[in-house]
């Protein structure tokens, strides 16, 4: 099975642009809300692929502001 972690990143993108409580469950646990959120048990070096993938994305698409600074920045 093939894992396309590009989807998986904006799927979660979308999910915390949807929802300012997964927002900040991201902020404080990125990698157990990215875990829950796919509902798949992807080994640690995916988890962090998609962790790194939904920051750097959030810092992109200028949502951190909207979320209330949503990395500290």
């Amino acid at each position: 099975m093939a894992i396309d972690i590009k989807k998986i990143i904006e799927d979660i993108i979308n999910k915390i642009k949807g929802d300012k409580d997964i927002g900040e469950k991201f902020q404080k646990d990125p990698t157990k809300t990215v875990e829950s959120l796919i509902g798949v048990d992807l080994p640690d070096d995916q988890i962090n692929a998609v962790v790194e993938g939904v920051k750097a994305k959030i810092n992109v698409d200028g949502i951190t502001s909207k979320l209330g600074s949503l990395f500290g920045k």
